[in-house]
């Protein structure tokens, strides 16, 4: 894999350092085939989005990460896409909220969970972080789906109360809230299956959600719960956005 070069005063930095680390973790066995079909679905969206945290997005991410913290069992699950993107925030996100991360992924095979979890705990190695990470061996089964993305782990997935799924499939985040579960999930896309279904979406790209979310907790911000959060009128306004800048 060739080395990154790109000079961050390039218009397309971050665009081009996130397809850097999903090409280094595609050489690794982390990614399915289709991921990078997905990442760039979702690169198209935030070019409509402005490529940034709107406003509407920090308020949908404060909601979650407060969620997170009133949780009883809160966990937060990460696939190939998102362990290379946001990997080890996402672990310091579980450290602060004193939870697990359960690697659950769409395409499941024993390579690339061995993949994710080598590339997750080296990352715990550099950065001391302690975050016990889950899914090698789901021992649990998210009811109503069937095939291996059923496949969770008691102590994780199957027990909590709240859960952080970058990235979910429609379905499966359908079955999640059935459960009765409160689903928070990352889309780029606010007129998708999964961002439809989820109790709260922020609608933001993963690497910049989970540095907000890190940036709330290091400021000690004590956000509250927000009772009066509808999640359709959160997606609007994220499509307002879009035809904003459409038509701007």
């Amino acid at each position: 894999m060739g080395e990154f070069t790109a000079d961050e005063s390039h218009p397309r930095y971050n665009s081009l350092l996130s397809r850097h680390k999903l090409e280094i973790a595609a050489s690794k066995g982390m990614l399915a085939d289709s991921a990078m079909i997905a990442h760039g679905r979702g690169e198209a969206f935030d070019y409509l989005l402005g490529e940034e945290s709107s406003n509407n997005a920090i308020i949908a991410t404060k909601n979650a990460l407060a969620h997170l913290n009133a949780a009883k069992r809160p966990i937060i699950t990460i696939n190939g896409n998102t362990a290379a993107l946001a990997g080890k925030e996402l672990m310091q996100i579980a450290e602060a909220l004193n939870c697990p991360i359960e690697i659950n992924i769409f395409y499941r095979t024993e390579k690339r969970i061995s993949a994710i979890i080598e590339h997750l705990e080296a990352i715990k190695t550099e950065h001391g972080i302690t975050t016990k990470i889950l899914g090698e061996k789901p021992d649990a089964k998210i009811p109503g789906l069937e095939g291996p993305r059923a496949n969770c782990c008691h102590e994780g997935i199957f027990s909590s109360d709240v859960i952080l799924v970058p990235l979910e499939d429609g379905d499966r985040c359908e079955a999640l809230v059935k459960m009765g579960k409160t689903v928070i999930v990352v889309d780029l896309n606010p007129m998708s299956r999964s961002a439809k279904m989820a109790s709260i979406t922020i609608v933001d790209e993963i690497s910049r959600v989970a540095k907000n979310m890190i940036d709330l907790i290091e400021s000690d911000y004590k956000n509250e719960i927000d009772i009066d959060f509808v999640n359709k009128k959160n997606l609007q306004k994220s499509i307002n956005i879009i035809a904003a800048n459409y038509m701007s």
